[in-house]
């Protein structure tokens, strides 16, 4: 009863071609096929990296020094405030 039987995976195969068609899942099987292999050659590359790049030494450093603040430009001042217009009203007429 768990385990999917030959016609269980027959029927699954079925309903996956009529979803999405027997042109769409060639492309798609190929497009899985290359995404793996840059997968596992990224993989590979960072392995060689981390491999061949010495390994940091026991020995603690001097902490880096802070970048300094440039105080040679002239403070932003804010913009002056905005007044407000009085409205224009016409007079009411009778």
């Amino acid at each position: 009863m768990g385990a999917m039987s030959p016609w269980h995976w027959a029927i699954v195969a079925l309903v996956v071609v009529i979803l999405f068609g027997s042109k769409k899942l060639p492309d798609a099987a190929r497009g899985l096929g290359r995404s793996l292999r840059i997968f596992k050659s990224e993989v590979k590359e960072m392995q060689n990296d981390n491999s061949s790049t010495p390994a940091p030494t026991a020995q603690p450093s001097a902490p880096a020094e802070l970048p300094v603040a440039d105080t040679t430009t002239a403070p932003v001042t804010p913009p002056a405030p905005v007044q407000p217009q009085p409205q224009h009203t016409e007079p009411k007429s009778a």
